[in-house]
This record gives C-alpha cells, structure tokens and sequence, in this order.
C-alpha cells in the first residue's frame, strides 16, 4: 500500500510539473523560468527574439484567409525583423481548424501561407527568402471541437531559418 501511494504522489507530481512547463512550440514560456540562459531571447537577432517578441504566427478568421489588422501588424514586426536580420529565410506554414474535407483545408491553409507571404514581400524582404507550405487541419495545436481550439489552430506560422535566398 505504501508503494501505492508513493507512486501516486509521483505521478500527481509530474502531471503537476508538466502542467506549469513551458510550451515550446506556441512562445509562451516564461524567459526567465530557464535556467541555462535566456534562449537568445533578449538577442533581436536570435530566432527566440522573433518568436517571443515580434511574434511567429497570425490568426485568421473562420474560412477566411484575409489578413485582419492584428496580423499585419504581427506581419509588419516581421517585415522589420528580417529585413534588419538578412541571414534568415522562412516558411510560412498555413493551418486551418479541423472543420471542413482536408481538401478544403490545404487548399485554405495555402491561401493562407500565401496572404503572408504576399505582406511580407510587399514589405520589402525578397521572394527568394520566403516560401510556404499548407497543413490544412493536419497539425493542430489545441485540440478539441470548440471554438477556442479552433480559433488557435486558423492561423499562418513564420517559421525562420539559417540561410539566405538570393
């Protein structure tokens, strides 16, 4: 029973734990939780800057691929951010909700990449440095059959890289 209960209290510990951690992959985490460093975060020109202060994603509406004023402000940090760090590309990933035929949602995801991609090459930072890709409904980062989830995974992601383009 002692065992039992040890092991219990374990558990409970580690969903505990894995409840308050950092979420890498939505630039949430708190900067100074780490204890190694700040992640380049106070760096304007590490990734983790872009993500965490200029912002890697904008949200569109319901089957909707038209920039709202939010995104392009989001789109004109970024526009900033690489035309002053020309060492980077990236790729602009569109995603929709898991509502609507996957067909319908590549093809909604593109439209979205593209709206991104468009501002961001309108804004100054050459093609050669931007490319896109769509996942449709295929990799959402909430998931349930709600409105909140929803609104999270109907979004663009400015994934940036190494590397330049011509």
């Amino acid at each position: 029973m002692r065992i039992k209960s040890l092991l219990l209290s374990l558990a409970t510990a580690l969903v505990v734990a894995g409840c308050t951690s950092n979420n890498l992959f939505d630039g949430s985490g708190d900067a100074g939780a780490n204890p190694v460093g700040d992640g380049g975060i106070t760096d304007p020109t590490s990734v983790a800057y872009f993500q965490s202060s200029v912002g890697d994603r904008v949200l569109f509406e319901v089957d909707q691929s038209t920039l709202t004023s939010l995104a392009e402000q989001t789109l004109q940090g970024q526009v900033q951010w690489l035309l002053t760090n020309t060492d980077y590309t990236v790729i602009v990933e569109g995603h929709a909700d898991e509502q609507g035929t996957r067909e319908y949602n590549l093809a909604l995801g593109g439209r979205r990449a593209n709206a991104v991609q468009e501002y961001l090459v309108a804004g100054g930072v050459s093609p050669a440095r931007v490319r896109t890709v769509t996942f449709g409904k295929e990799r959402p980062i909430a998931i349930c059959s709600d409105e909140t989830c929803y609104a999270q995974n109907r979004r663009a992601v400015t994934v940036v890289t190494i590397g330049t383009g011509s």
